[in-house]
């Protein structure tokens, strides 16, 4: 019954949120848009529920700085101060109430990866999909960017397989104790997660 209703619940609590959220969210935009010349915003492809690729809206926490080559430099030199503040304090999450608003997304779920990722999944690993994706889940609260790809598939499925009312109500208080912690927003001091490889 609850899985009827939480799109319902998180359109709710997300218009909600935003509303009480909007003078940080004003802020932030106007520092990151004198950050990265005109550009707060970061969008890209991400696959949904059932693989459907919509487009997730982050704050823009690097610049597009480049070598004397013409590539990027690394995500470490691009990071500005006010995109290291903004991303460790999880302030980059909060224009993807937007994304759940529109229904693409739910405030709980396993997180939204990259479109090419979709053909390395094994069978059970796809299992992630047959729910909307979250801004949080039960591979954030369990170790987010600081464990292996493969447990945190383990704990997506799992989620997956026992989405109920309480689950994600407990979800959502560890998630606000991780943000005021600061915990697993970094894997192995990168400012990044390393790519997925594939199971081998």
């Amino acid at each position: 019954m609850y899985k009827i209703f939480k799109p319902v619940i998180d359109f709710i609590v997300a218009f909600i949120g935003f509303l009480i959220l909007s003078p940080i969210f004003i802020l932030v935009t106007i520092f990151l848009a004198i950050a990265n010349s005109g550009k707060p915003f970061f969008f890209q492809a991400r696959p949904g529920k059932n693989e459907r690729i919509f487009n997730i809206i982050k704050f823009k926490t690097m610049n597009d700085k480049k070598d004397a080559q013409g590539n990027l430099l690394s995500d470490a030199e691009r990071l500005t101060a006010v995109g290291k503040f903004v991303r460790k304090t999880s302030l980059d999450e909060i224009p993807q109430l937007i994304n759940v608003m529109k229904g693409d997304m739910s405030l709980i779920g396993p997180r939204p990866l990259l479109p090419q990722y979709l053909p390395l999944y094994n069978t059970e690993q796809k299992k992630r999909h047959l729910v909307r994706p979250g801004i949080t889940g039960w591979a954030q609260i369990n170790g987010r960017n600081a464990i292996s790809w493969q447990q945190k598939f383990e704990f997506d499925v799992w989620y997956v397989q026992n989405l109920t009312f309480a689950m994600d109500c407990k979800i959502i208080l560890k998630t606000i104790l991780k943000v005021l912690k600061s915990e697993g927003v970094s894997s192995n001091n990168n400012v990044t997660a390393e790519a997925f490889n594939g199971n081998n």
